[in-house]
């Protein structure tokens, strides 16, 4: 459902208004002495002379407004010579600090410039030369800081309809979305990155010879973290070195398992704004090709599809597959040796890892081989990311809110080992995993519906996708039993949280 159009506009950015006071000095004015001294110089007699002959000829009046002229020239030049002399004396006095100190509070700091205007004065004869005083805009914010609708826009108003009374059809199914069209949208998307709190700068661990004696979990692609180490990764700080997958090697998919050839891997670094990525790996699903996506979304996203051996294979044979490596809109990028034999755990890789293996992009979509998208990406990250000021965005579970509920789950759907299962959320529960209620409010689930994963790659949610990986890979892959806790400790420490929009809302631009 697309909402009206009544023209779209950032958020604008209010400046302290600067005024210059001027005080009115008046000046007081000496008229000349009328006593008359003798013997009168000749000098004298004769500008009398001409004093009287112009009186006679312009009169009185026009002779007093002449004199009047003359003294306020005179006070004038006077005022412009001492007001030049004041101007000098406070430019040589005037200090400019041009480098601000970095503000590392939560809150996002802006850039706070000050410009001054000097009017320049010199006296008579020389001509009067001046150099307005320019009112500069307000300098840029430091980052996105979200913006509004237009007021009467039909987003603002917009309400959730009750879902269709059919009784036949009891299950989950989608909801109405307002999104906004597409060129405003696209006019929308932010050009600078938004706040991320506390943790700046992220670098990742490198291991060409691993270090296998830990408490327990890890694997040679994703390393092999103590407990200790564990723990450090949760005490955010503002430069972090952790692990994050792809520990061996020169580089995210050179020489460390999930091996991705030279020249995807240098299309991969080229991508610089938004990538659509998923991946099939045994031939599972068939490859669904992107409806409604406009034209210049197509010249301006990156569409990767990984697919393991296997699964090029099948696309050869049946796919069309061919020297392009493109099926529609989608690359497709082969990874060769595979880390792990579990397929589950091998999928996370491009799902959890987006930002490892697209460096230079600013926004992703990730969504399951198994789905078609049938909105626009660009109205997607509108909507849910841009919109709402979130640099994180996934469903919540249609059914189940509460991490213990998911795990039963898991068990009777035999989706993972039963005891590897309670080992986990055993584990989860002495550092202080508790049930799902409402007292933890405005947090609405517990529990993710991890096919569709929207997001910015910034340093905050980029530690975050590390953190739920390293979980993944020391306890089961199923990671919607770790998303709470690495959502939860994360928040303890920056206040960062991640947007959960309504499954229904998913299922509007995805469709299985």
């Amino acid at each position: 459902m697309n909402g009206g159009s009544l023209g779209i506009r950032s958020g604008s950015y209010s400046s302290l208004d600067k005024k210059q006071q001027q005080n009115d000095v008046l000046l007081p004015i000496q008229t000349p002495s009328t006593t008359k001294t003798k013997p009168y110089s000749k000098m004298f007699k004769d500008k009398e002379k001409l004093f009287r002959w112009a009186s006679k000829f312009a009169g009185r009046k026009r002779v007093r407004m002449f004199l009047l002229f003359a003294i306020s020239v005179a006070v004038y030049v006077w005022v412009l010579y001492v007001g030049r002399d004041k101007d000098q004396e406070n430019h040589n006095g005037l200090k400019v600090n041009d480098s601000l100190p970095l503000n590392n509070s939560e809150t996002p700091p802006m850039n706070e410039v000050q410009t001054v205007g000097i009017i320049n004065r010199v006296s008579f004869p020389i001509d009067v030369e001046r150099s307005e005083v320019r009112v500069m805009p307000p300098p840029p914010p430091s980052y996105f800081l979200g913006y509004t609708l237009p007021p009467g826009h039909p987003c603002n108003s917009f309400i959730l309809p009750p879902p269709p009374a059919d009784k036949k059809r009891t299950g989950p199914r989608p909801c109405p979305v307002c999104y906004i069209p597409m060129k405003d949208a696209i006019a929308l998307m932010p050009k600078i990155p938004s706040f991320s709190p506390v943790v700046k700068d992220l670098t990742y661990v490198y291991e060409e010879n691993l270090n296998k004696e830990t408490e327990f979990g890890g694997s040679d692609f994703g390393g092999y973290p103590t407990l200790k180490q564990r723990d450090d990764s949760y005490d955010i700080r503002e430069s972090m070195n952790l692990h994050c997958g792809f520990v061996k090697g020169s580089k995210p998919g050179h020489g460390t398992g999930f091996d991705i050839d030279d020249n995807d891997l240098v299309d991969m670094e080229q991508c610089r704004g938004v990538v659509v990525a998923s991946a099939i790996f045994g031939a599972f699903d068939v490859i669904q090709q992107p409806k409604n996506i406009s034209e210049y979304s197509k010249r301006t996203i990156c569409f990767y599809m990984f697919a393991d051996e296997e699964t090029e294979a099948d696309l050869k044979a049946n796919g069309g597959l061919d020297e392009t490596r493109k099926i529609g809109v989608w690359r497709i990028v082969v990874v060769r040796n595979l880390p792990y034999t579990d397929g589950r755990r091998n999928g996370k890789i491009p799902k959890l890892l987006t930002h490892r293996l697209f460096p230079n992009a600013r926004f992703s979509l990730w969504i399951d081989g198994k789905l078609e998208l049938v909105v626009d990406p660009y109205q997607i990250l509108e909507r849910f990311l841009w919109r709402t000021n979130a640099t994180f965005a996934i469903s919540r579970h249609y059914k189940r809110f509460d991490v213990f509920d998911e795990a039963e789950a898991n068990k009777a759907a035999g989706k993972y080992d039963n005891a590897s299962i309670d080992f986990q959320v055993d584990f989860y529960k002495k550092e202080g995993l508790t049930p799902y209620s409402e007292a933890k409010l405005p947090i609405t689930s517990d529990v993710p519906e991890g096919c569709v994963i929207i997001r910015e790659h910034i340093p905050i949610s980029n530690l975050f996708s590390c953190l739920w990986f390293n979980e993944v890979d020391r306890f089961t892959s199923r990671d919607q039993i770790s998303f709470s806790t690495v959502r939860d400790k994360i928040a303890a420490k920056t206040g960062w949280m991640v947007n959960m929009l309504l499954d229904c809302e998913r299922r509007n631009f995805v469709v299985q």
